[in-house]
């Protein structure tokens, strides 16, 4: 397993496969090419065997500079459960850190569940918002009209639920 920085060279490999990771949800469109061109040096990619198995992509905000944001993780149906997600996460925080960020942000769907708890697991909190989806709160019409985002926010050095400090 290699965890590298993300490069231009990985755009096909992960736009290629990123909608059939998520189960045929149409994903790709939010991974445009300059995020491969322009975010390298805070974003990442596990490769296993020479093939990418993980990927995260995130920034510094430009408008906030104490704040990174954390734009879009993805880890291979095959490869989950490995910590791929964790380990992506923690070298966003360390390489973030350095930056002189002290929060991190994330948003994602109401109905996905599944990035709801792993976010929590990690540490971030739930952003306060003006509705509720599924019993989570939410900001509604967020990413467009009749599109709910849970926010998030992370302090940078705070213990995660299993104990450790990110």
């Amino acid at each position: 397993m290699l965890l590298r920085n993300l490069e231009p060279a990985d755009f096909e490999a992960i736009t290629s496969v990123v909608d059939e990771w998520w189960g045929g949800r149409p994903v790709r469109g939010l991974l445009p090419r300059l995020f491969f061109e322009h975010f390298s040096e805070t974003s990442f990619v596990v490769v296993d065997e020479e093939d990418v198995s993980a990927f995260f992509i995130g920034f510094r905000s430009q408008t906030f500079p104490a704040v990174a944001y954390a734009h879009f993780i993805g880890v291979s149906p095959a490869s989950r459960g490995k910590g791929y997600g964790r380990l992506l996460y923690q070298r966003f925080f360390e390489t973030v850190s350095r930056l002189g960020c002290t929060e991190v942000r994330s948003i994602t769907s109401p109905v996905n569940e599944n990035s709801i708890a792993f976010h929590r697991h990690l540490g971030f909190q739930v952003l306060p918002g003006d509705g509720e989806v599924n019993g989570c709160t939410v900001r509604v019409d967020y990413a467009g009209p009749g599109q709910p985002r849970v926010l998030f926010s992370k302090l940078l050095g705070e213990k995660t639920e299993n104990g450790s400090v990110s």
